[in-house]
């Protein structure tokens, strides 16, 4: 390989354009997005780039379109926004007065998270619920009503149990104490001034506007673990991601089905059958071989016998249908 080296006068340029002092300060006094920055100061530096906050987030994104299939039907797309850092007075700012707001207590990292809905977005889902159309204007209100707490109930409920999942690969999670407030005024979460993490998700709905879901998770709560933040996870151990056709599989292989044997099948004559009373003993012979009965479908042959004092079959072999 040949290596091109600088010429002398090439160097000398150089060394002349460093010793000359060529620069200029840049008037900034008429920007209004210009702030003091102070370096180290940043209490956020112990968390990196959030990287396995952001694919925790993906994952609960992905698995959250299920919790709202039933209710409108159709598995809405949601997106995960980058995670924010603000403090909590300053997410307060700009909130409505009437929010549906989940506090829950995470155990293994003795600190909080809040889950917080719109309005909007659960009069819409309640209203898609009950066969109504999503692109129905609501009215501003001062609380919810009880149909919609208990589809709140129902929300949250699904959608921590995916946060649980999500957060599984990096490690194991458990919510308590959940509480629900419906004013950011009178949650009891953070102090004003203490610093939060908002993971925002985005849910696109047809006929109205986009829907926002945010998890807030105090700075404190995250810290202990900020060594696995900055980590790059590569495993994937989540095994709940089940497609639609899965999910139904498993739900017909759930549907509870009623065995009958037949024990014996006596023949009896029209007069016989006429003159039957109360009382009238008709003598029966037990055969090997009972035949099992599925919805009038003979399916398996079987034994009778005893276990333990109770009545009981012993399957021999399955009787294969032709379909």
């Amino acid at each position: 390989m040949s290596s091109k080296k600088l010429t002398q006068v090439e160097v000398d340029a150089l060394i002349s354009s460093v010793n000359t002092d060529t620069t200029a300060a840049a008037d900034v006094s008429a920007s209004k997005q210009i702030r003091d920055f102070e370096f180290g100061a940043d209490d956020l530096s112990l968390l990196g780039d959030y990287y396995a906050l952001r694919v925790i987030n993906d994952r609960f994104a992905r698995l959250a379109r299920a919790v709202f299939q039933p209710m409108l039907r159709f598995q809405p797309r949601i997106t995960a926004m980058p995670p924010e850092v603000k403090t909590f007075d300053e997410y307060c700012e700009n909130a409505p007065s009437l929010m549906s707001l989940t506090t829950s207590r995470i155990d293994e990292l003795r600190g909080s998270k809040m889950m917080v809905i719109e309005p909007d977005f659960i009069a819409a889902l309640t209203n898609a619920y009950y066969g109504g159309d999503l692109g129905l204007k609501h009215r501003p209100r001062n609380d919810f009503t009880a149909t919609e707490n208990r589809v709140v109930e129902i929300i949250t409920k699904g959608l921590n149990e995916n946060l649980l999942t999500s957060w599984q690969d990096l490690m194991p999670l458990t919510f308590s104490d959940e509480t629900r407030e419906e004013n950011l005024q009178f949650v009891s979460f953070v102090d004003g001034a203490e610093t939060v993490i908002i993971c925002g998700f985005t849910v696109q709905l047809p006929k109205t506007k986009t829907a926002r879901i945010d998890i807030l998770y105090p700075l404190q709560t995250l810290k202990p673990i900020a060594a696995q933040l900055r980590s790059r996870m590569q495993s994937e151990v989540i095994d709940d991601d089940l497609t639609w056709r899965e999910r139904l599989e498993l739900a017909v292989l759930e549907v509870p089905l009623i065995l009958e044997v037949q024990v014996c099948k006596p023949r009896l004559s029209l007069s016989q059958l006429i003159d039957m009373r109360k009382g009238d003993v008709y003598p029966i012979r037990l055969r090997e071989g009972l035949s099992v009965m599925i919805k009038n479908e003979k399916m398996f042959l079987a034994n009778i016998g005893e276990v333990a004092g109770t009545s009981a079959i012993t399957i021999t072999k399955k009787i294969h249908t032709e379909s």
